[in-house]
């Protein structure tokens, strides 16, 4: 009976210790002819998404291993010297296996940890309807060779009605898999291809469980999601039929000037450079219209995105500038232009007399046009 207890035991040990293991190994196996002693790199994206070796091995008749230890699971991937393309794994603490062809790494098959067994039916389900979209592109092929116009359009639905499927697969994948990695990095694909809503894709982040939100790909994820809310909230801001957001920053003399303190009947607020060639180019335009309606109430504020404060400045005089002209010197960095959720210049936001957003990037006529409405 005791004898029966320590088996028992010792079972209850093993499958603890298997099902929680300390460290991963990584065991590649290789098909083809490949020689001895190839060197192979494990590696893994940094913050600056560069690609960082984290280790590496040689071969040997075929074969390779890793062994580390991981906390977190986190996708690597596996170059071979003279092997073209990459294999891409999950790494997590298991015993993991890597099979592939040495001219189709990215074709591997990777299994044997719970994370890669995830990644791999993703992928499986992901290639048959990547399948289907190839073998209708040959048809279509065939149906143009022959002038067949009914079969191509029916084929272009086809297809469109196939790429649906496949955005609606990832997220209803996503959704069905919380604990899995795969699931985060769609979610990132998802946010790069800009095909869901932020409040889909922040639904999708939150259905992550919480051992998944805990990896870096999750928090990343994460951070993408709240900087994406927060350039909505500020475009919210300033939105046409909203009040334009108060700021303040150094003339070319080194005071600070406010947006309130030289508000008009209209104000124009210019966000401009001296590196920036289509904003030159309109300067003429804008100060024809300022000339022109400076006394019957029009104020205009240039914030300029320049690296420098010796070409902002001659810029200014070069051009003409007379208006008011502040600059924290910060390129895109610079807080007015994050406030107004600029990103590209030239970039331009007229006020009514009470600061009211009333018209966004007008050029040309269109700008004499809206400015004459306002001072009536």
């Amino acid at each position: 009976m005791k004898n029966t207890l320590f088996a028992l035991l010792a079972m209850l040990i093993l499958a603890s210790c298997a099902s929680n293991p300390e460290g991963y190994t990584i065991n590649g196996t290789i098909t083809g002819d490949i020689d001895d002693d190839v060197k192979v790199y494990l590696r893994k994206g940094s913050e600056n998404n560069q690609l960082i070796d984290v280790d590496t091995a040689l071969t040997k008749n075929g074969m390779f291993v890793f062994n580390g230890k991981k906390d977190m699971p986190e996708m690597h991937y596996i170059f071979i010297d003279q092997l073209n393309g990459y294999a891409a794994a999950i790494i997590e603490n298991g015993e993991i296996d890597v099979s592939a062809h040495k001219d189709s790494l990215g074709l591997a098959k990777i299994t044997g940890t719970v994370q890669n067994d995830f990644m791999d039916d993703y992928k499986g389900k992901s290639r048959a309807i990547t399948q289907q979209a190839v073998n209708i592109q040959e048809d279509m092929k065939n149906a143009s060779m022959t002038q067949d116009t009914v079969l191509m359009i029916s084929l272009q639905e086809e297809l469109g009605d196939l790429r649906a499927e496949y955005e609606t697969f990832e997220l209803d994948y996503v959704k069905s898999h919380p604990t899995a990695l795969i699931s985060a990095l769609l979610i990132d694909k998802a946010i790069n291809s800009r095909t869901s809503s932020t409040d889909e894709l922040e639904e999708l982040y939150n259905g992550l469980a919480p051992e998944i939100k805990e990896t870096e790909t999750a928090k990343k994820v994460l951070q993408t999601l709240n900087a994406i809310k927060e350039r909505e909230e500020m475009a919210m801001d300033t939105s046409i039929g909203a009040v334009a957001p108060n700021f303040s920053a150094p003339t070319p003399t080194g005071e600070l000037l406010a947006l309130n303190d030289i508000k008009g009947k209209a104000t124009l607020i210019d966000f401009w450079a001296a590196w920036c060639r289509p904003c030159r180019a309109e300067n003429p335009n804008v100060l024809k219209v300022y000339n022109k309606y400076h006394d019957k109430g029009l104020n205009i504020i240039g914030v300029s995105l320049d690296k420098t404060a010796e070409a902002w400045k001659k810029a200014i005089k070069d051009d003409g500038l007379t208006w008011n002209h502040v600059s924290n010197i910060a390129y895109f960095d610079d807080a007015i232009a994050k406030m107004y959720n600029v990103n590209a210049i030239p970039a331009a936001f007229l006020l009514d007399e009470n600061g009211v957003i009333v018209a966004k990037n007008l050029r040309g006529p269109a700008l004499e046009a809206k400015v004459a409405e306002l001072l009536n």
